[in-house]
C-alpha cells in the first residue's frame, strides 16, 4: 500500500516565526512534480513540537489543499496524549488528509500494553489508515515487535514508519508480519538495507531536497535494479550522514534554504548549526553535487 518515498516535510516559518504559507504550497508543489509518492506534514521533521495544535492542523489543510488528492498526504497528528492525538487526526480526517502518522507517545514511556491501547484507540476512533512510527531515539522507549504485531492487525493500521535503529529488529519485524503490513525506513541512510530485508520505501527527511532521487532509489530497487539503487545510495551516504551534524530538521532546512525556497528560520528550542558544522555540511552538499 505505501511504496515509494514519502516525504517528511519541513515547516517553512517567516522571519517573525508564523508559518510561511505561500512556501509550504511551494514545497507541495516541488515534491509532487518531483514524482514523491507522497507528503507526510508536521512530522519531527516538521517541528511539530513547537507548532501548537491549531497551527498543526493547518498546515495540514494548506498541504491538502495544495496537493488536491495528486498524491497521498499523511498527517502528522501524534501525541503523547492519546485524547489530543484522536482529536488532530479526526480535523485531519475531516480536512481529507489520506491517513496519519502516529509518533510512540514521548515522555511519559507507556508500557507495551500502554502503546498498543494508544495505537488501538486512535485507529478504533478514526477510520483512516494509521501509520505507526517507531522513533525510540526521540521518544524514550521502543515499541517492541510482538506490540507493532497485535497492532498490525488492526484493520486500521497498515504500515510502520521504522527508525529504531535495530536492524536485528527489523529483520525479525518483516519475518513475522502479515504480508499486507507495509514496513518504511524512517531512516534515509538504512532505506537500501531495510528495503533489502523486504520493506517497501521510506519517510524520508532528504526528499526535502531530493524527492526525485529517493523516489528513484525506492523504485529501481523494487524493480529489481539493485545496482542502480546500490549506486545511487553510496552517492548519497555522505550526504545522508550529514544529516546527523546536528538534530533534524535543522541540517535539512538549511540545505532546503540554501536553494531559496525556504528561510532558514527555526523555533526555539531549535537554532541554526554552528558555523563549524555549517561549513563541513556546506561541502558535504556541493561534493554531493546537491547545490
Amino acid at each position: 500500500m505505501y511504496r515509494g518515498c514519502y516525504t517528511a516535510l519541513i515547516t517553512p516559518f517567516n522571519t517573525d516565526e508564523s508559518v510561511d504559507e505561500g512556501a509550504l504550497r511551494d514545497l507541495v508543489e516541488f515534491q509532487i512534480s518531483e514524482g514523491a509518492s507522497g507528503i507526510v506534514p508536521v512530522g519531527t521533521t516538521g517541528e511539530s513540537p513547537t507548532v501548537t495544535h491549531k497551527e498543526n492542523v493547518e498546515v495540514v489543510r494548506i498541504v491538502v489543499e495544495q496537493s488536491a488528492g495528486r498524491v497521498p498526504v499523511i498527517a502528522g497528528t501524534g501525541s503523547n496524549s492519546t485524547m489530543e492525538a484522536v482529536e488532530m487526526t479526526r480535523q485531519a480526517k475531516e480536512i481529507g488528509a489520506s491517513a496519519s502518522l502516529q509518533v510512540a507517545p514521548y515522555y511519559n514511556k507507556p508500557s507495551q500494553e500502554g502503546f498498543y491501547r494508544h495505537f488501538s484507540t486512535i485507529a478504533d476512533t478514526v477510520d483512516i489508515p494509521h501509520i505507526v512510527y517507531n522513533i525510540p531515539g526521540r521518544t524514550g522507549k521502543n515499541i517492541e515487535n510482538d506490540t507493532m504485531l497485535r497492532l498490525a492487525e488492526h484493520p486500521n493500521i497498515p504500515a510502520v514508519k521504522e527508525a529504531s535503529g535495530s536492524m536485528p529488529q527489523v529483520m525479525d519485524l518483516i519475518a513475522r508480519k502479515p504480508k499486507e503490513f507495509d514496513v518504511l525506513s524512517g531512516d534515509d541512510n538504512l532505506t537500501l538495507p531495510i528495503l533489502a530485508l523486504g520493506g517497501v520505501g521510506v519517510i524520508s527527511v532528504a526528499g526535502n531536497l531530493i524527492p526525485g532521487r529517493m523516489q528513484t532509489l525506492v523504485e529501481n530497487f523494487l524493480a529489481g535494479d539493485i545496482e542502480a539503487a546500490r549506486a545511487e545510495h553510496y552517492a548519497l551516504l555522505p550526504f545522508f550522514k550529514g544529516l546527523f551534524l546536528d538534530t533534524n530538521p535543522i541540517p535539512i532546512k538549511y540545505a532546503v534554504s540554501r536553494t531559496g525556497r525556504v528561510k532558514e528560520v527555526y523555533r526555539l528550542p531549535l537554532c541554526p548549526m554552528s558555523e563549524p558544522d555549517k561549513a563541513t555540511f556546506e561541502q558535504i552538499l556541493k561534493d554531493c553535487k546537491l547545490l
